[in-house]
This record gives structure tokens, C-alpha cells and sequence, in this order.
């Protein structure tokens, strides 16, 4: 949250078409807070991109794509990547393996009760690099939750895993900070600025037969 993450994707984005690059920015349908498919970031910088339902097979897909442009997509940018199914990890695995694309995925390790997404721990399974992006807690330690936060600013321990939100309901924090949910709302409105340096970050690299994944690992 507020990690500059889709920026980043954006970015990179902007960088390959500048250079005359093949590439497809994607993201799971069930992200659907801009209500087109669009990748928007806080800063107002977008760009279109296609949906991945539940129910895409992504081999198939870029295997389609391939045949019909008569070219392999160099760069395939995929954000919110732990809403990806096990089996859309292991079918951009063989995208990568068979096509010799690349692929960077951008989403979050963990969910609020600090457990993995099904995305986010079969990248972690199966990718071959790991690279991490810290961030830091209120109180100045590492950051190891993406912990949810009521309306009163309060943290919430109980609810499903998924529930679409931004900023108003979300904050990283730290594994003590949590365990004590402690947040002080004078500390959540005056640090809203320095978000961006606090998110339970994942960027995910599949690149020409292996895994690179930039992440917050937690110690």
C-alpha cells in the first residue's frame, strides 16, 4: 500500500515502449478499484491492460497471442500477482521456459494475518531469484505485515483474506507493532506521506528460463 509498486510497473512500462519493446501489462480481474481495465497508480499515471479471471489459462493465452501477432512478447508486466491462481504461476513458468519471455509480476508476500497468498508462495516456490525490498514500520523497524485496519484505525485479526482497499484500510507494519496492535491514529495521519517506503512489496521477475523475485522478506 502506497509503495510506489505500480509506478515502478508504469515505469518499467514507459522504459520498454520508449525503446520499442514488445510488452503486455496484465492484472487479476478481482482488482477492480479503477472499474476498467486499466493499471492506475496514486500518482496518476495509467496505462490499459487485460484482464486475468480466475479462470485464464495463461499459456494458452500467450500462446494465442504469440500465433497471432508472429511474435514472442518480450515483456510481460503482471501487477497485484498473488490474486494469481498456483496454476497461472506454473503456466507463466512455462511461458518463460517455452517461449523465452519475460515476465514481472508486482504484488504483496502476505495477506493481514501474515499468510501467503496462493500466488505469492508458489513465485516463491518456484522462482529463482529473490530479491528483497524493505521497508519500514511506524516505529522504525522492518516491516513484516500488511496489516488491516478498521475505520477507527484500529487492526482487524478476523475476515476473509481478500478485501479490495487502499491506504483507509491497510498500513505495513512491523511483526511487534502488530502482535501488539498498537497504531496511534496522531502516527497514521501525520505519516500518510511516507506510505510509500511501508508496503508488503512483491515484485516477482520471470525472466528467459528463471525466477527473479524482488520482495520484503521478513526476518
Amino acid at each position: 500500500m502506497g509503495s510506489a509498486k505500480t509506478a515502478l510497473l508504469l515505469t518499467t512500462a514507459y522504459n520498454f515502449e520508449e525503446r520499442g519493446m514488445q510488452y503486455m501489462c496484465m492484472k487479476p480481474s478481482i482488482d477492480n478499484r479503477e472499474k476498467e481495465n486499466v493499471i492506475q497508480s496514486r500518482i496518476g499515471i495509467k496505462r490499459k491492460c487485460t484482464w486475468i479471471y480466475p479462470d485464464t489459462n495463461l499459456y494458452e493465452f500467450f500462446k494465442q497471442v504469440f500465433n497471432e501477432k508472429l511474435v514472442v512478447i518480450n515483456w510481460i508486466l503482471i501487477d497485484e500477482a498473488q490474486f494469481l491462481t498456483r496454476e497461472q504461476v506454473d503456466q507463466l513458468a512455462r511461458v518463460v521456459d517455452d517461449f523465452g519471455s519475460n515476465v514481472i509480476c508486482y504484488g504483496l508476500r502476505t495477506d493481514f494475518q501474515s499468510k501467503m497468498f496462493e500466488g505469492s508462495q508458489r513465485l516463491f516456490e518456484i522462482a529463482d531469484t529473490i530479491d528483497e525490498i524493505k521497508s519500514t514500520c511506524t516505529c522504525g523497524r522492518k516491516t513484516i505485515i500488511n496489516a488491516r485496519i478498521d475505520s477507527n484505525g484500529m487492526v482487524v485479526t478476523e475476515g476473509s483474506q481478500v478485501e479490495i482497499g487502499g491506504d483507509d484500510k491497510y498500513i505495513a507494519l512491523c511483526r511487534r507493532c502488530w502482535r501488539n496492535r498498537r497504531i496511534e491514529s496522531s502516527e497514521q495521519n501525520a505519516l500518510k506521506f511516507e506510505w510509500f517506503c511501508r508496503d508488503n512489496l512483491i515484485a516477482i521477475h520471470i525472466q528467459k528460463a528463471r525466477f527473479v523475485i524482488q520482495s520484503e522478506l521478513f526476518s
